[in-house]
């Protein structure tokens, strides 16, 4: 029986198994559209009632599903620790905790409802790839972050002393500077903050430059790494 189980739970190639991870994706999304209309204001309380029951079906069988992967487990310890065991288990956790506590609370709770999503992972092929390319890259990226943690924190120093003495009320210190360089090195430019001196402006040139910059290096790294998953994989 464990066996049996096991070759369904576990995505073997056959298709109960296929039915069975199917059916799962399809709850996580039918999981997910209830959730977002709970959220409409002055819902009907029959229709609350339904959402509810979907409520309720979904973590029945996540459950089932947390429970049997589990037994199937050969290192059960190890199943739980993992990733995918521990968004099994934060997709059902919210529904467990309302139970017992303040109901005031759920709104709070439902935010964890969204791990729910991620459960999806384990059944995506390209999101698995583009998991382990990830953790192929993850060194250039890790890398790349850190550079771009100072060219935003130079950002802020660089626009601080050009435009502090011009708008005091927006660039007060460094740390205020750090929005300004954020949204620019970001290339999203709200425009509620700009610099307004001739330096300002140059040096703000400069940083859109290195902000388009910034914006390329990760597509690239994921690409390639992304290219060399799907080689493995035809390799493999």
């Amino acid at each position: 029986m464990k066996r049996y189980l096991k070759n369904i739970v576990e995505l073997n190639d056959n298709p109960k198994s296929r039915f069975f991870a199917y059916f799962i994706q399809i709850l996580i999304l039918v999981s997910i559209i209830s959730f977002s209309f709970e959220t409409v204001p002055d819902l009907e309380p029959q229709t609350r009632i339904l959402l509810r029951g979907i409520e309720v079906f979904c973590v029945t069988v996540f459950t089932l599903e947390y429970l049997l992967r589990i037994y199937v487990a050969d290192k059960k310890t190890k199943f739980i620790f993992s990733f995918y065991g521990v968004i099994d288990f934060l997709a059902i956790l919210p529904f467990y905790l309302a139970l017992g506590i303040d109901l005031r609370s759920l709104r709070a709770l439902r935010f964890l409802r969204l791990f729910r999503m991620l459960k999806l992972m384990r059944y995506n092929r390209a999101i698995k790839h583009f998991t382990r390319a990830i953790v192929m890259a993850k060194e250039e990226i890790l890398l790349f972050l850190f550079v771009t943690l100072i060219l935003i924190y130079f950002s802020a120093v660089g626009i601080y002393y050009f435009e502090n003495k011009a708008q005091p009320e927006h660039f007060s210190s460094v740390f205020d500077s750090l929005w300004w360089a954020i949204i620019t090195l970001t290339t999203v430019g709200y425009g509620d903050v700009y610099p307004i001196t001739v330096g300002g402006r140059i040096f703000t040139f400069f940083i859109l430059m290195i902000g388009l910059g910034i914006v390329a290096i990760p597509t690239g790294i994921i690409s390639s790494a992304l290219t060399k998953s799907v080689d493995r994989k035809e390799e493999d």
